[in-house]
């Protein structure tokens, strides 16, 4: 009865618009003081040991920082340069462009690991360039919230950090290491559809007028972007930090490329900088704790074994049964955000991969691939938003491209799950 009412209050407060950190809370709190109630204050002050416990992981260090690499990124210059760079290789031509958007896209995702802060960079740069050329302006936003989607894939990832604090022997370098052939994978698949799309609907049609910019000076301007990833994931792979530390090395590289290469970010641009990223963070790092009470409640009320029970009993197979989580996720990530669903349904499904005996880090390949998928994916698209506010169209507009970009990440996964050494070759190769 309390178990059902857990679920019941979570989803009444969703309902009334209540932000989705507080509505974990609040239920999760609601729910230990009725299963408590003959105890001394309820049981309650189990309430703020668990927001700590929850906030207090290490690896969560790396959150903020990572965030802050964002916004500095994104008002750095490395976007354009990168794009100009991109442009003189490829050249000029219909589905040029939108290729382009994809793989510097995929590119930041090396630096910063967040699909909002992406679709800003990216969407700055690409989607005006995209209209001067001739590409509708919903199509450019379906193709920069898609491309941005492969950020969460590609390491450095702020999902992968969270899912390695809720699973034990999830390895964050193993996590990083696992997402970077599936996060390229991901960007092939959607290269397909969009150039395939732009060329039979006859877009760009002025994009082969417009001037190739010069190799070698693209590559000279671009080259402090090009050393960031390296940088980074050298860096971790070498043993010379950790990713934490990678995230601080991350920052001060940005704020050197920005102030003192680019001159891009002045003094006073730095407040604004640090008040964007932290009120991000702290957005992320409170429904992180407040979710611990929520997870709390699930264990103490032993709501997750009969789930657990319910599912293995089902008559479906391993395959069925992965399946069925995998389509109800996509569903939820239409609906909640990444780090939402991370935080509620892992701690569900962690005694199901156990049962199947399913390797933990495929696993978080393959939820942080349907959680890439929601991105992007109408009516809760965090991506889309961003894009389509630059591109000043509205979300609806965007549906007729967006299911194609959808459909083709769907086949980028589905190949992650039947061939899991796409996600475990390298991980197993660099011996994590």
């Amino acid at each position: 009865m309390i178990a059902t009412l857990l679920f019941v209050a979570f989803l009444g407060l969703m309902f009334v618009g209540v932000p989705i950190g507080a509505a974990l809370g609040l239920a999760g709190a609601t729910a230990i003081a009725l299963a408590n109630a003959d105890s001394q204050w309820f049981g309650l002050l189990a309430v703020p040991q668990n927001f700590y416990a929850g906030l207090g992981k290490y690896p969560l260090l790396a959150i903020p920082m990572f965030v802050l690499v964002g916004s500095i990124f994104d008002r750095s210059g490395v976007a354009l340069r990168l794009v100009n760079f991109a442009i003189s290789i490829v050249g000029r031509g219909p589905g040029m462009l939108p290729l382009v958007a994809i793989c510097v896209a995929m590119f930041l995702g090396g630096i910063s690991g967040s699909g909002p802060a992406t679709a800003a960079a990216v969407g700055g740069v690409m989607i005006a360039a995209m209209a001067s050329a001739g590409y509708p302006a919903s199509f450019s936003a379906s193709v920069v919230a898609g491309a941005a989607a492969t950020d969460i894939l590609i390491p450095p990832s702020i999902a992968f950090i969270v899912y390695s604090v809720l699973v034990p022997g999830a390895s964050v370098p193993a996590l990083f290491a696992a997402g970077m052939v599936p996060g390229v994978l991901a960007g092939i698949a959607l290269i397909v559809p969009t150039v395939w799309l732009a060329r039979k609907h006859k877009m760009g049609a002025r994009e082969a007028s417009l001037p190739r910019p010069a190799f070698w000076k693209s590559l000279r301007e671009a080259s402090w972007g090009l050393a960031a990833p390296v940088l980074i994931l050298g860096g971790m792979r070498a043993g010379l930090f950790t990713p934490t530390e990678a995230a601080v090395v991350a920052v001060f590289y940005g704020l050197f490329v920005g102030m003192v290469i680019h001159r891009t970010i002045k003094v006073r641009d730095l407040f604004a900088i640090l008040r964007e990223s932290g009120e991000l963070s702290a957005v992320i790092l409170i429904v992180v704790s407040l979710a611990g009470i929520f997870a709390f409640s699930l264990s103490t009320l032993g709501v997750i074994d009969p789930i657990t029970r319910a599912i293995v009993s089902s008559g479906l197979n391993e395959y069925g049964v992965l399946g069925l989580l995998i389509v109800l996720l996509l569903i939820l990530g239409m609906f909640l955000d990444g780090i939402s669903i991370f935080l509620i349904f892992v701690p569900l499904m962690m005694p199901i991969m156990q049962h199947y005996q399913w390797d933990v880090v495929w696993f978080g390949v393959v939820l942080t691939m349907t959680v890439a998928i929601g991105q992007f994916t109408p009516p809760m698209a965090v991506n889309l938003m961003v894009s389509s506010r630059i591109a000043n169209v509205r979300m609806e507009e965007t549906t007729r491209w967006v299911v194609w970009l959808v459909a083709a990440m769907c086949v980028a996964m589905v190949l992650v799950v039947v061939f899991p050494q796409l996600a475990m070759w390298l991980p197993n190769r660099l011996g994590y």
